[in-house]
C-alpha cells in the first residue's frame, strides 16, 4: 500500500470528521484527490538563521520536496531546534545543548505519530540533531532517510600563505591560526568534530544515501542528493523499508568501527548507544575496546593532523574509509537504497591514499577513542588517544581539584596550572552540570598554554573538536557519588590510554564517600531541566532519559 499510515484520514466510517480532516488537508493547498493516493511524507527541517551549520538547509528542503513530488509523494515541511555548541560555549546556553537531543527526538517522534505520516525525510548537520533525528526514526520504525548538510569550507582555505593544512597547530603564533576556525561558507565545521562525525557515520548505518555524508555544503552536488533523497523516500514506503530493517545492532557496530578509523568525535559514546536504546538494544561503552585494538585511525583530520572534511570528500569520501575496512565490516547491512553496504561500496575507490591511509599504514596503530576503567571510573571514561601527544599516553600527576569549569578557566587566566597536574572538574556530568556541558574553553585554554606536561579530565565532556590528553565522560559522576567527588588536592592520579586504565593511588575512594560530600548547589530555572536532571542517566548509558 502506497498510504500505510496516511490513509486513516480518508476513512468514509468516520463521518463529519472525516470531512473535518479532508477539509483541512484541502485548505493547505494540497489536491484532495491527489491526497486521497500519494503517500505523506514529513520533512523534519532543522533549518535556523543563526548558525552555519543549518543556515542553508531550507533551500535542501525545498529540493526534497521537489524529489518527493517527482516520485508521486507528497511532503509536508516542519521544523526542530537546530542548537550550535559554538554559540553554546563559555555561558549557561551550553548547560542545554545536550539536553535538546532529547527534545528534538521527542519532537520528531510525536509530531509524526500525532499526524500519522507514511514516511520520514530528516534534514540536519550538526551535533545532537542528526542523533536525537536517529533516535527519532528507530523509535517510529517507519520508512526513514536522514540528508546532511555538508561540511563548511575554513577560511584558510583562501588565506594567501597557507600551507597544505587547516589545522590550528599548523599556524600558531600567526594571523592565518584564527582562520582555521572561522567558516567561510555554509555547513558544519570542517574539522572531524561530532557534526561531521555524525554526518558520516549516518551513512555508514545505511541511513543516508551512498557518497552524500561529505559533499561540502556549497556544492551543487549536495542539492542533487537532496532531489535524489526525496525521490528515494517514497520509494521505500513502497518497498516497506524501514529503520529498524536498516539500523541494526550490526549497524551500529559498523558505526563504532568506521568511527574508531576515522578518529571521530568522543560524543560518539553518548550518541551511538542513545541510538541503540532508541532501537530496544543495547551498545555498552565496552564494545569501543572490543574494536579499537584492530581497527586503526585511517585519517588525519582536524584535530588530528591538517586535513578538513573536504579533503576527505575529494578523497573518495567515506565510502572510500569503508572500502578500506571492508573485511572488518559488516557488509550484510542494509542501507536506504535496499541494497547491503557490500553492493554500495562495490564501485567507491581511495582516490588520495595520503588523505584515507590503508590499514598497513595507518596514522596510527590503533582506533581513535578509547575508554579506560579504574576506581576513578568504574562505568568507563572516554579519551580521543589519537589527538594525544605520544609522551602523555602514559602520564602520572597530581590532582588539581575544580567543582566547575569556571574554576578551571579562572585558574589558568591566574597562571595557577603548573606542570605535572591533572586538573579534575567535577559536578558538570548529566546531573550536576546539569546538562554535561562541554569544557571546550578549558581544552582551549590548555592547548594555547604553554604547558607540556598537564592532564584533563572530568564527568562533563568535550568538544568533539577537542584534543590533548583530556579524558571525560568519568561514570559514575561526582553529583552522584561517583569517584571523582572523593578526589583532593595532590591526590596521585595515573592515566594510562595503552592500558586502558585510570586510577588515583593511595586512596581509599570508598572510606571518603562514606564520610559524605556535598555537591555544589545549582540553580536550576523552572521548566525542562528540572525533568531532565530527574531522569537523565549515567553517560556510560548515553545520558539517555528513563
Amino acid at each position: 500500500m502506497d498510504k500505510p499510515k496516511s490513509s486513516q484520514y480518508f476513512n468514509p466510517g468516520d463521518g463529519l470528521i472525516n470531512v473535518l480532516r479532508m477539509s483541512l488537508i484541502k485548505s493547505t493547498g494540497a489536491d484532495i484527490v491527489e491526497a486521497l493516493q500519494k503517500p505523506m511524507i514529513a520533512v523534519v527541517n532543522s533549518h535556523t538563521d543563526l548558525n552555519p551549520g543549518h543556515m542553508h538547509l531550507r533551500g535542501l528542503g525545498e529540493k526534497v520536496k521537489e524529489g518527493v513530488h517527482a516520485a508521486g509523494g507528497l511532503p509536508f515541511e516542519f521544523n526542530v531546534p537546530a542548537p550550535c555548541d559554538g554559540m553554546a560555549e563559555g555561558h549557561e546556553g551550553m548547560r542545554y545543548i545536550l539536553p535538546q537531543r532529547e527534545l528534538i527526538a521527542n519532537i520528531v517522534e510525536t509530531h509524526v505519530r500525532s499526524m500519522i505520516f507514511d514516511g520520514v525525510v530528516l534534514i540536519a548537520s550538526c551535533d545532537k540533531i542528526i542523533p536525537g533525528m536517529l533516535m527519532a526514526a528507530a523509535r517510529l520504525d517507519l520508512p526513514a532517510i536522514l540528508l546532511t548538510g555538508g561540511p563548511n569550507a575554513w577560511q584558510v582555505r583562501q588565506m594567501p600563505g597557507r600551507k597544505d593544512s587547516v589545522d590550528f597547530k599548523d599556524y600558531a603564533g600567526t594571523p592565518l591560526g584564527l582562520s582555521c576556525a572561522a567558516a567561510a561558507s555554509c555547513g558544519a565545521c570542517e574539522v572531524m568534530g561530532t557534526a561531521n562525525t555524525f554526518q558520516c557515520l549516518s551513512e555508514v548505518m545505511g541511513m543516508a544515501l551512498p557518497g552524500s555524508a561529505n559533499v561540502p555544503a556549497f556544492h551543487p552536488e549536495r542539492m542533487t542528493y537532496a532531489r535524489k533523497t526525496g525521490q528515494r523516500i517514497v520509494e521505500m514506503i513502497k518497498e516497506g523499508l524501514t529503520t529498524r530493517k536498516i539500523i541494526t545492532y550490526e549497524a551500529l557496530e559498523n558505526a563504532v568501527m568506521v568511527d574508531l578509523a576515522i578518529g571521530g568525535s568522543t560524543n560518539s559514546t553518548l550518541h551511538l548507544p542513545a541510538i541503540a536504546h532508541a532501537l530496544g538494544l543495547e551498545l555498552p561503552l565496552s564494545v569501543f575496546n572490543d574494536f579499537n585494538r584492530k581497527i586503526p585511525t585511517l585519517l588525519s583530520i582536524s584535530p588530528n593532523g591538517p586535513h578538513g572534511v573536504i579533503d576527505l570528500y575529494a578523497a573518495g569520501g567515506i565510502r572510500a574509509v569503508m572500502k578500506e575496512l571492508a573485511g572488518d565490516l559488516h557488509l550484510d547491512a542494509m542501507t536506504v537504497m535496499g541494497e547491503t553496504l557490500r553492493e554500495t561500496l562495490r564501485d567507491a575507490e581511495v582516490l588520495n591514499p595520503e588523505v584515507i591511509r590503508s590499514k598497513q599504514s595507518p596514522y596510527f596503530p590503533e582506533g581513535g577513542t578509547v575508554i579506560l576503567y579504574g576506581n576513578l571510573a568504574p562505568e568507563g571514561a572516554v579519551v580521543k588517544q589519537s589527538a594525544v601527544a605520544a609522551d602523555m599516553l602514559h602520564f602520572t600527576g597530581k590532582a588539581r581539584v575544580m567543582n566547575s569549569e569556571k574554576e578551571a578557566l579562572n585558574a589558568f587566566d591566574e597562571n595557577t596550572i603548573n606542570e605535572g597536574e591533572v586538573i579534575v572538574i567535577r559536578y558538570e556530568g548529566p546531573k550536576g552540570g546539569p546538562g554535561m556541558p562541554e569544557t571546550l574553553a578549558v581544552t582551549m585554554a590548555l592547548a594555547h598554554s604553554g604547558l607540556k606536561r598537564v592532564a584533563l579530565i572530568t564527568d562533563g565532556r568535550f568538544s568533539g573538536a577537542s584534543e590533548g590528553p583530556c579524558v571525560g565522560h568519568v561514570s559514575p559522576e561526582a553529583y552522584a557519588g561517583g569517584p571523582l567527588a572523593a578526589l583532593c588536592d595532590g591526590d596521585e592520579i595515573e592515566i594510562d590510554i595503552p592500558n586502558r586504565a585510570l586510577n588515583v593511588h593511595g586512596v581509599d575512594i570508598g572510606q571518603r564517600l562514606r564520610e559524605g560530600f556535598t555537591p555544589p548547589p545549582r540553580d536550576i530555572p523552572p521548566g525542562f531541566m528540572r525533568q531532565y536532571v530527574k531522569y537523565v542517566t549515567s553517560a556510560a548509558r548515553g545520558a539517555i532519559l528513563e
